[in-house]
């Protein structure tokens, strides 16, 4: 198998969570994509040393590798993160089908957005753990790998994004009660 069926073959069925991961990291889907499209000539000028079974896992590596790179490059020491709206649009035309009423698609979008902010808020380290795990459903041995830390690591890590997650979304909550 030459190096180019070679990457057909492994690397092309991930893209789509390659440039999922690569929002998260870069905060905006156009620049996913520069990441996106940097992590996948790393990877074709690497594919000879990809195991098959490891192929989505080592993906994302290089993916994380690449944004980290490219946010040093072209991003101020300070890291502000923005909304992609046309993400949240797109997800909620998509969830239009499955809702019986506008105010259920409502509730269910600004709960969404409530979420995805939340998420976008918390420290890098903490994000891209509970994104590999809950959004790109890593197992915690391969999120290990993408992130070169023991698995008691990610398990800690995983453990505090989690609390710190509920602990945004319910101030937002209370900050939403108090408003209405």
């Amino acid at each position: 198998m030459d190096n180019r069926q070679r990457f057909n073959t492994a690397v092309l069925p991930h893209l789509d969570d390659a440039l999922s991961l690569a929002r998260w990291l870069t905060g905006n889907a156009t620049d996913a994509e520069d990441v996106v499209q940097d992590a996948c000539v790393r990877a074709f000028k690497a594919v000879d040393s990809i195991r098959n079974s490891d192929a989505r896992a080592w993906l994302l590596a290089i993916v994380r590798n690449t944004a980290f790179t490219w946010i040093e490059k072209n991003r101020p020491k300070t890291v502000t993160t923005t909304d992609d709206e046309g993400l949240f649009e797109q997800a909620g035309l998509e969830r239009v089908e499955h809702q019986d009423s506008p105010e259920a698609l409502l509730i269910e979008k600004t709960d969404s957005e409530y979420l995805h902010l939340a998420i976008a808020a918390l420290p890098l380290a903490y994000r891209e753990v509970l994104v590999l795990r809950e959004i790109e459903e890593l197992n915690y041995q391969d999120i290990s790998k993408v992130l070169s830390i023991p698995i008691g690591t990610v398990m800690s890590r995983l453990a505090r994004a989690r609390n710190l997650l509920i602990q945004r979304i319910g101030m937002a909550g209370k900050e939403k009660a108090g408003a209405a």
